[in-house]
């Protein structure tokens, strides 16, 4: 469930910190710490949520430069897996 704005996450953090942090009570903190970083996508028009919310784009990007890095196996230099990442980054842009 994805709540619809900044204020019903916070009341749903509320409800479930309630009932689980005699049972987790680090996994609670930690939760209530990161909460401000997780919900900020809330913030942003529901349109572009599912992207930023997910990592599914940046875990793409990875398995095309693993992909690209195996074609190649032996990269001569430093200098030449930078290019070679740059270029990938530069065209998915």
């Amino acid at each position: 469930m994805e709540p619809p704005d900044p204020d019903t996450a916070r009341m749903l953090l509320d409800q479930t910190l309630a009932a689980y942090s005699d049972k987790a009570a680090k996994a609670m903190r930690t939760l209530e710490a990161g909460f401000d970083n997780a919900a900020a996508v809330l913030s942003l028009p529901e349109k572009y949520r599912k992207r930023l919310r997910t990592t599914n784009s940046v875990e793409r990007l990875h398995e095309e430069v693993r992909r690209r890095e195996r074609m190649f196996r032996i990269f001569p230099n430093r200098e030449s897996v930078v290019r070679l990442i740059s270029a990938l980054l530069m065209e998915r842009k």
